[in-house]
């Protein structure tokens, strides 16, 4: 009787989620037979994961043991989510919210998550709320769409499947802005591993990884949960300590030979959607954009005339420069994350690096980004290494890096 019960709602990009949370618990235009402010429930999200992480590390707290060491922290997506999960249900909750519950898992990870709710739907009211029209629960019949502060349309499952794409074509008709000066010009490889192995307390992550980024490639890596994904981008962005005596080269210098991991930084421009949450001052977005020249989070040296007029070029390429002294927070999750890659760009870094960038994100602002990326891939001769699990339609790297487990940690190829 539950499953029959189950709804999802669809937030696109400018949806209020804080108004959505409250007539949900307000239970008056979902058709609840009880409002839920009058039962227990669960939040299974993100935020919540993040939560339970950083109690442990903060505070030591080792509330839900998970994979790797029974730690979250340690621990892959798929397996954080599992954990969490489990956790919830012990608690015998008469309802549990799903937030964009597929996030950052690969296909395996998905299925498995997919079938321990449909089972927990047989017993638990379910409420999806969701942002990519294929993460919608199969078994859920009634879709409400939430646009601003209100429910736009209710939908059955069949009407929400044929809702138009969003087609991004020509979205952005203006030309790349030229950078504010040339990096010198990198001889051979900007990242180069030669049989690069990588292992945590006798555990193997990774094995003989060979792999060669050049100037102007646009890469994809792929692999599933717990395969070093991650511990691969440390390497390459100076964070590990594990790439010292390693045949690692790093914009024309190997590693370990008086490089500062600063001097790595400056030539990678890096975005991850958690970015977002660094940014809790008032600044404009103009002032967001600008601070990119300086690799500040904030603006504390007042810039000259080319960086100000590069900056509002960006927000004119993506079609904010009329916000430009709005504040960055008050946009919604897709716009701030536009903001964040014209920030990582405005230099013309020899790499960006974009870590599960569409996560999170509604089919429209998903469609735009990847129209974003794919343009300054095509006009730019920044090397671009797209991290994602799930493959974003439209979105076209020219080679791709895929990291495959094996008993004794992951190998690497290139994928055909």
């Amino acid at each position: 009787m539950k499953k029959e019960q189950s709804i999802a709602c669809y937030i696109t990009h400018d949806g209020d989620k804080e108004w959505l949370m409250q007539q949900l618990a307000d239970g008056n235009i979902f058709g609840f037979p009880i409002p839920l402010s009058k039962l227990r429930g669960e939040v299974f999200s993100t935020k919540t994961l993040q939560y339970f992480i950083d109690e442990e590390l903060r505070h030591g707290h080792y509330e839900i043991p998970a994979g790797v060491q029974n730690t979250l922290n340690l621990s892959s997506s798929g397996e954080q989510r599992k954990a969490l999960l489990s956790y919830i249900v012990a608690g015998n909750p008469d309802y549990i919210i799903v937030e964009n519950v597929f996030d950052s898992l690969d296909k395996d990870a998905r299925q498995s998550l997919l079938s321990s709710l449909d089972q927990l739907a047989d017993d638990v009211l379910l409420i999806q709320i969701f942002s990519r029209k294929d993460e919608l629960l199969p078994f859920v019949e009634t879709i409400y769409i939430i646009e601003g502060n209100a429910i736009s349309a209710t939908l059955k499952n069949d009407e929400f499947a044929a809702r138009p794409v969003v087609d991004p074509a020509d979205i952005f008709n203006g030309a790349i802005p030229p950078p504010i000066k040339m990096y010198e010009p990198q001889a051979g490889s900007l990242v180069k591993m030669t049989d690069v192995d990588v292992a945590f307390n006798d555990r193997v992550v990774l094995r003989k990884i060979c792999w060669e980024i050049n100037p102007g490639e646009f890469w994809q890596l792929i692999g599933p949960n717990g395969s070093g994904k991650s511990t691969l981008l440390s390497l390459i962005t100076g964070n590990s300590p594990k790439g010292y005596g390693q045949d690692l080269v790093l914009f024309g210098k190997k590693k370990g030979t008086g490089e500062t991991v600063w001097e790595i930084k400056a030539k990678i421009g890096y975005f991850t959607p958690t970015m977002t949450q660094q940014f809790e001052r008032q600044d404009s977005i103009e002032q967001m954009v600008i601070s990119g020249f300086f690799d500040s989070v904030g603006l504390y040296i007042y810039p000259s005339d080319l960086q100000m007029q590069l900056a509002r070029e960006w927000l004119k390429l993506i079609g904010m420069y009329q916000d430009k002294r709005q504040p960055f927070r008050m946009f919604p999750e897709g716009k701030q994350r536009m903001i964040l890659i014209a920030r990582a760009m405005v230099k013309h870094p020899p790499l960006l690096i974009l870590d599960e960038p569409t996560a999170g994100l509604d089919d429209e602002m998903a469609a735009l980004f990847t129209a974003l990326v794919n343009k300054i891939a095509k006009e730019c001769n920044t090397a671009i290494l797209y991290v994602s699990h799930k493959e974003e339609p439209g979105l076209s790297p020219a080679k791709i890096f895929e990291l495959i487990p094996t008993q004794n940690g992951s190998i690497g190829q290139i994928a055909k």
